[in-house]
């Protein structure tokens, strides 16, 4: 997945439990995309005010997942993640997944997400309050 805003990546740790281990003895792919997510309402939550989270909610309309290298129990793992381009009330996001403290890239992700009014529920065009803190 390319990197294309290196200077705002939001960073989250994750820490591997038992329960996301499979009986291969790894983390199960499923993992990986619920973590995409964590890191993602992670970065959301850090970088946006409650008079904003109040208004908008967020609901993901596609994920794109490579799968790179295997996590293990007890594994730290760095989530990274930054916007990409809007387009309406869409928002591409990138997640790169690593073995804390090392260079192993164990999966990358772009995925899609829809902003809401959180009265209407309905898709509302992304705006310069939302642009200002992603």
């Amino acid at each position: 997945m390319e990197d294309k805003h290196p200077q705002n990546k939001f960073s989250h740790l994750i820490k591997v439990r038992q329960e996301d281990i499979d009986v291969m003895g790894h983390v199960n792919n499923v993992v990986y995309l619920r973590w995409v997510q964590e890191v993602a309402t992670a970065h959301w939550e850090y970088a946006a005010p409650e008079n904003i989270k109040s208004l908008y909610l967020w609901v993901v309309l596609r994920h794109e997942i490579d799968y790179h290298r295997p996590a293990f129990l007890n594994d730290d793992i760095q989530g990274l993640t930054w916007v990409g381009t809007h387009q309406g009330a869409k928002f591409e996001r990138f997640v790169s997944l690593y073995r804390a403290g090392s260079d192993q890239l164990l999966a990358s992700a772009k995925t899609t997400w829809c902003l809401l009014d959180a009265v209407t529920m309905r898709p509302k065009r992304i705006e310069q309050d939302v642009l200002s803190i992603l």
